[in-house]
């Protein structure tokens, strides 16, 4: 019962995190702080809701497959935020 709960929580402070990180996005000014709402919020956010759907994973192997997906997720969108930043960066410059 207590495990439910704790889980349940986990994944509702993970879904607010990435509503916030969706309002961000929708609401900041340039790209750069749209980048950074968007990247921080939705990363805590799926690390909360992989710890929430980790208590109710069944074994260790499917605890380190939801960690193993995180990190991938983190990496991809470091990647993906780097490269749009660094586009926008271009783009700047070459308007001036």
């Amino acid at each position: 019962m207590v495990m439910n709960g704790a889980s349940m929580g986990l994944v509702l402070m993970g879904l607010v995190f990435f509503a916030a990180g969706s309002i961000g996005m929708l609401r900041f000014p340039d790209v750069y702080t749209r980048l950074h709402a968007l990247t921080k919020a939705d990363n805590l956010g799926l690390g909360l809701v992989v710890a929430g759907v980790a208590l109710q994973a069944e074994g260790v192997p499917e605890v380190f497959k939801l960690i193993l997906i995180w990190g991938l997720v983190l990496a991809g969108g470091a990647a993906g935020c780097h490269l749009v930043a660094q586009r926008a960066c271009r783009r700047e410059s070459h308007r001036l």
